[in-house]
């Protein structure tokens, strides 16, 4: 899937013109986007133009979409033979969209539950990884870059001694779990 930023992106932010980092910034790229995609619960721009595709039991009133902002619905279907065939329901009449959640507004008002009842096709995210969250992520690649992830020589205490920090804290750092915090999907 997509990452959240570019090599170029990433050089440009740290001030790097030399191409003798481009390696290991490339393998964090990835891997950061992905810890931030799994930390949030959602991909942010993966289904902006691809189709995301979801599957709910029903059983509740509203059933709340993965991926936000939702740009489209495409379709809503509902199986009654555990996921084998949809019927499409009809927006207006069936259900209706409320930000990133569908809204059954049949009485007696709930999705009636189901194993596999409702298949829903739509787009959402963004278009563009937003700024905020833009910034977190290329902190978080210098953070990992910085720290090798679990081991950070401070200075040499002597010219005999170095003094040396484990991480010891399964914490982001506060300035980027601020920004994180505030994309995480609660789907409670």
């Amino acid at each position: 899937m997509a990452n959240l930023i570019s090599r170029t992106e990433y050089k440009s932010y740290m001030g790097i013109t030399s191409a003798n980092k481009d390696t290991e910034i490339d393998i964090l790229i990835p891997k950061v986007s992905q810890l931030v995609k799994t930390y949030c619960r959602r991909t942010f721009i993966d289904y902006y133009s691809d189709i995301k595709v979801e599957y709910f039991n029903g059983g509740f009133n509203t059933i709340l979409l993965n991926e936000s902002p939702v740009k489209e619905v495409l379709s809503v279907g509902n199986s009654t033979d555990y996921g084998q065939n949809y019927t499409n329901l009809v927006e207006y009449t069936d259900y209706v969209l409320d930000g990133d959640q569908l809204v059954y507004i049949k009485s007696p008002y709930i999705w009636p539950e189901k194993l596999k009842a409702y298949k829903v096709e739509y787009f959402g995210g963004y278009e563009d990884t937003p700024e905020d969250l833009k910034l977190a992520v290329l902190d978080l690649v210098e953070y990992y870059s910085k720290n090798n992830s679990a081991v950070h020589v401070n200075r040499d205490v002597t010219p005999n001694v170095t003094q040396i920090n484990y991480v010891n804290s399964t914490n982001f750092p506060a300035h980027i779990k601020r920004v994180l915090d505030q994309y995480i999907a609660d789907y409670a």
